[in-house]
């Protein structure tokens, strides 16, 4: 495994591999994940990513609660070291290979995992609610959507011409700054930087030894993963049994985000009456590296109400 090194702390690696996932269906081939599990605390954290994005972009939050909890990243299947099954992808589908890993390394027991989501893996985080519930404490689906037609699920044009403008270039980093972050963020002096950079050149630098780190995504892998994307449906029924089997539900959004409109966050909300609601202000879809002490902050509180529950 020496081939495949951990972006993280490896003082805080407790183990990592591939975990064989088996197709249950004749149309996807047999592929494996590639995970990463931190820190050994008694409270069991899962990291779902978002479209496109390796479990090294959970950088901030594994450094910050791996002293405490344990930890679990993965990539998901057509990104990072993960395999690129060829067949249809399903937010479904993704969400059976959650469940392998999780068998595969024993976080089997009752109410013993927090769920973390954002985007694609808040849509794949719904699925593996419906599927595994008793088995979630606690259920934080960030900036994603229950889904729809094909066309309900289509981002706004911004978003829309950010993702076909990575298929093409050469350079995403400036794309993917302006998909992820609003633009007077980005200009900000970021806090607390001894070199008195902006955001924008921190961030940067950032998405740089992220992408340096890990294999860059197919581009088979982001064709599928947006198919997942743009089929993924979870009707206000299977919603409400989600509100009604799981905890504690998060719902959380930003008010720039170029990627997933607003009123999905509300039709989430709308099938989970019970879910918390949080709507930050002046944020984007980048929700977790844009504000990551809060977001850290927010886990810690959810966490805890969850086990109280």
């Amino acid at each position: 495994m020496s081939k495949y090194p951990t972006m993280f702390d490896p003082s805080s690696l407790v183990r990592k591999g591939f975990c064989p996932i088996r197709s249950g269906t004749p149309t996807a081939e047999a592929h494996s994940l590639y995970y990463e599990q931190h820190g050994k605390g008694e409270k069991h954290i899962l990291m779902i990513n978002g479209m496109g994005t390796p479990s090294f972009g959970w950088d901030y939050q594994v450094r910050s609660l791996a002293p405490t909890y344990s930890m679990l990243v993965f990539d998901n299947r057509g990104c990072g070291y993960s395999g690129y099954p060829v067949g249809r992808y399903t937010t479904s589908g993704m969400a059976e290979d959650v469940i392998a890993l999780l068998d595969h390394i024993g976080w089997t027991s009752h109410r013993q995992i927090h769920v973390v989501a954002p985007s694609l893996g808040g849509m794949v985080a719904q699925e593996l609610a419906l599927r595994i519930p008793s088995r979630i404490a606690s259920l934080i689906l960030c900036v994603t959507t229950p889904g729809g037609m094909p066309w309900h699920n289509l981002p706004p044009w911004a978003g829309f011409r950010f993702l076909t403008t990575l298929l093409v270039t050469k350079d995403p980093a400036p794309t993917v700054m302006k998909m992820l972050y609003p633009s007077t963020w980005l200009e900000a002096k970021a806090p607390n930087d001894p070199h008195g950079r902006s955001n924008r050149q921190v961030r940067t630098e950032s998405y740089l030894r992220l992408i340096g780190t890990s294999p860059k995504q197919r581009i088979i892998g982001h064709i599928s993963q947006l198919a997942a994307a743009l089929t993924h449906y979870v009707s206000p029924d299977r919603l409400r049994q989600i509100s009604e089997t799981v905890p504690k539900v998060v719902i959380l959004c930003g008010d720039q985000d170029s990627l997933i409109d607003l009123r999905h966050s509300r039709e989430l909300k709308a099938g989970m009456p019970a879910a918390e609601f949080i709507q930050w202000g002046e944020t984007g879809h980048g929700i977790h590296s844009q504000r990551p002490a809060e977001f850290h902050d927010l886990l810690i509180r959810v966490f805890h109400e969850a086990d109280t529950i």
